[in-house]
């Protein structure tokens, strides 16, 4: 189910970035653009045991196994509700050794 689910997000971004110019991620509440996620990238927060972290993926790393275990738990957790930052309940360090192509 959630591989499908990714399969439609990728399909969805690959149409929308042919068919419009490059988009930045938006902030509502500030109305700014933030300069660090770039066309290709979405923001991930890294929270859980007190520790926060925000990360800008690339993304390939839907095709990514260990992320995508990660969706599940923040589909598990969260919901597909989520809006901004897509929150994942790890720890910094876990989703940082995913990053860096290291398994735990």
């Amino acid at each position: 189910m959630l591989r499908s689910f990714v399969g439609k997000i990728q399909k969805g971004v690959s149409l929308f970035a042919h068919r419009r110019p490059p988009v930045r991620y938006f902030n509502e509440a500030t109305g700014e653009v933030p300069e660090d996620v770039r066309e290709g990238y979405f923001a991930v927060l890294a929270t859980k045991g007190g520790e926060s972290k925000r990360f800008i993926v690339g993304l390939h790393y839907l095709n990514d196994p260990a992320f995508l275990g990660l969706l599940d738990q923040a589909q598990e957790e969260f919901g597909f509700r989520q809006k901004g930052a897509l929150s994942i309940p790890c720890q910094p360090q876990e989703l940082q050794k995913i990053l860096d192509g290291r398994r735990m």
